[in-house]
């Protein structure tokens, strides 16, 4: 049966839901039209983009009457820029939506007909909360261009003036970086002719200790001036650390090797009254604020009592671990990044703390070699990246059938498949879900879960 609509189609339409990702759920005589800028309640005028059998992708270009929920977004940039999806949601409904994902998707995709959600953590702020920005440099009719990708666009980047997810430091990093490469004259990469220099900008912040990390990422050559690029820098007191990457690819990446340009080599961040070194491309939650709830939420769930060997898998630069600590007997960290695993041993002496050790490898193949080394686990915490649980490490944790779980997940759809299979395979229960919102006015949700393995 073929689709009731066409592409460039102009509809209106009655939005009933948001699905998970933030595309307004409408619905044409029962076909399913996903709409981008639909908000619950809106009437739209909207341009179907995309036909499928089952359903179609459209683009809200009217709002013909706005619903109950939707409200005046602050942000100059919005909706152009890509960085936000629902500045204009009010934020009550933001967080129940975000709590019907992680919902929707463990009774979906892991069958629990009653999944044990408690009740979502709110941000605590709900603008200004990254620690950390990540800016691309594109040409402009009057030089190079500096901010973030437009909505839906990899190839545009929209000029920022204020972001509303940074900080007043990371806007005056950017402001300040970008009149820099207009007045040295320097031309920006452009993505589609692979042509012109200056790429990305990185800024990363110690929001509790007021220092700030500049990464500046440039196609092959030294083109600019070190000390007028460090000169213009330094003007701003919260900058302590300056850093320059080379990408001699054709991919949109950040993560590279640095060179120090000038300061330290890394800035110091404090959480939970713990201090932790930040390099360019350790990982650290990028909601300062929140990650400190984040991981005391992960400990009240563990419920260590002091005898316990913790291992925490996707250990980052130590931050779960290390808070663990005080409450084990010993804390085994892996990661892969060799960078956040240096971090995480320089944090735990600078915060004298000897129970802890970390090792760089890949979680699956690392963990068997340390099963040997360490023994058997009383609680396994996994912080794993969105793809969640990579098979064999999901099939190595599993094996060692530690008595608990406690998984920090960053998507719902693949914390509820991973709980599933260890689940099915490997007899383990979900007994906890906490969502909570380290990023307002995005589709992202954390969960903090606790499985248990049948005895």
């Amino acid at each position: 049966m073929a689709a009731p609509v066409q592409r460039d189609q102009e509809l209106e339409l009655t939005v009933d839901s948001l699905a998970y990702g933030g595309n307004g759920v409408a619905r044409l005589d029962g076909f399913v039209v996903f709409v981008r800028r639909g908000l619950p309640g809106d009437t739209v005028r909207a341009r179907v983009t995309k036909v499928q059998r089952r359903h179609a992708e459209a683009i809200a270009t009217l709002i013909v009457a706005p619903g109950p929920l939707r409200v005046d977004a602050p942000c100059a940039h919005y909706p152009a820029c890509g960085g936000c999806r629902f500045q204009d949601l009010a934020y009550d409904a933001q967080l129940a939506t975000k709590e019907q994902w992680v919902a929707d998707s463990l009774e979906r995709l892991a069958g629990l007909a009653d999944p044990p959600i408690e009740p979502i953590v709110p941000a605590i702020s709900q603008f200004h909360y990254r620690n950390k920005m990540e800016y691309s440099f594109a040409p402009g009719d009057d030089g190079a261009v500096l901010g973030l990708h437009r909505a839906g666009r990899w190839d545009e980047v929209l000029p920022i003036d204020r972001c509303w997810l940074a900080s007043d430091t990371g806007n005056a990093v950017r402001n300040r970086i970008a009149a820099w490469a207009r007045e040295e004259r320097l031309a920006a990469y452009d993505q589609g002719t692979q042509e012109g220099y200056l790429r990305h900008l990185v800024v990363r912040e110690g929001r509790n200790t007021g220092q700030a990390l500049v990464q500046l990422v440039t196609a092959r050559g030294e083109r600019f001036d070190r000390e007028r690029l460090i000169e213009v820098l330094t003007e701003i007191p919260e900058v302590r650390s300056i850093h320059w990457s080379v990408n001699r690819g054709v991919a949109e990446v950040t993560n590279l090797p640095t060179e120090l340009l000038w300061g330290e080599d890394a800035i110091e961040e404090r959480i939970g009254g713990l201090r932790f070194r930040v390099r360019p491309n350790a990982f650290l939650q990028t909601n300062t604020e929140m990650a400190e709830h984040l991981y005391t939420l992960a400990l009240d769930v563990a419920e260590l009592s002091g005898t316990e060997t913790v291992y925490d898998l996707y250990c980052g630069i130590g931050t779960i671990g290390l808070t663990a600590a005080a409450q084990a007997l010993t804390v085994w960290g892996i990661e892969i990044s060799e960078e956040s695993v240096a971090c995480a041993i320089e944090n735990a002496e600078l915060n004298s703390i000897g129970n802890a050790a970390f090792f760089a490898g890949n979680v699956g193949d690392a963990l068997r070699e340390l099963r040997e080394r360490a023994g058997e686990p009383a609680l396994v915490i996994v912080d794993p990246p969105r793809a969640g649980l990579a098979g064999k490490a999901l099939r190595r944790l599993g094996e060692i059938g530690a008595p608990r779980i406690v998984y920090v997940s960053c998507n719902p759809t693949t914390l509820a498949g991973d709980a599933k299979r260890l689940a099915d395979n490997y007899g383990y229960r979900l007994v906890r879900a906490r969502p909570v919102d380290m990023f307002p006015h995005t589709p992202h949700v954390e969960c903090v879960s606790l499985l248990e393995r049948a005895t």
